[in-house]
């Protein structure tokens, strides 16, 4: 059983966003990280509190990228951090609420390692498979890494880039927790019901 973590990007969505946002929260993801970072705050705010309305009575958690200020004043489950973010530590330490979830992306082991302290609920890892937008970060980690970092790891990992209906089994099978991608859950070949389902009754 994996679980499926959709990651927002408007700009490649062939729907409205929050339509999209629906289906998959209809669909049964069970995370949904807003990442729109060109957006202004207020619009950011906006997005991300509509979100969270559509979300209110299902199980899906509702993050937002990098923004701890609009996660607490939406109200949100949580936060999603990068390698140029405040510490989770640090954040960890101004936030009152236990439930408050922060995750973090991770490239390397030595990354991961660095997550390890108790102020992370959850990492992304990768990109496990080439994908243009994590072109940046060098070449695809691969399986071999992600099972390694599965392993050592004493949170949930989610593989993340390049992770689509033929591979997805793979990175659980390597013992990923679950899997990240944008494309997956905005691919209308592919209805997210269909792809949440398989993702969650996978089984080696």
């Amino acid at each position: 059983m994996g679980w499926a973590y959709y990651i927002t990007d408007r700009r490649s969505c062939p729907i409205p966003l929050l339509r999209n946002i629906q289906i998959a929260i209809e669909a049964g993801v069970d995370f949904i990280q807003i990442r729109e970072k060109d957006l202004s705050a207020r619009q950011l705010f906006s997005l991300v509190t509509e979100a969270r309305a559509i979300a209110l009575h299902s199980s899906t958690k509702i993050l937002v990228n990098d923004r701890l200020d609009i996660a607490l004043a939406a109200g949100l489950d949580g936060i999603h951090l990068g390698q140029s973010s405040i510490s989770p530590s640090q954040i960890r330490g101004q936030v009152s609420r236990q439930d408050f979830l922060i995750g973090i992306s991770t490239h390397s082991y030595q990354e991961v390692r660095k997550t390890q302290d108790g102020s992370v609920d959850y990492i992304t890892f990768g990109p496990v498979f080439f994908t243009p937008s994590k072109a940046v970060y060098g070449n695809p980690v691969g399986l071999k890494s992600l099972r390694e970092v599965c392993r050592s790891a004493k949170i949930p990992v989610f593989a993340l880039g390049g992770v689509d209906r033929d591979n997805y089994g793979e990175c659980l099978l390597n013992g990923a927790t679950g899997v990240a991608a944008i494309r997956l859950f905005q691919d209308p070949q592919n209805p997210s019901k269909e792809i949440v389902r398989e993702i969650k009754e996978f089984g080696p």
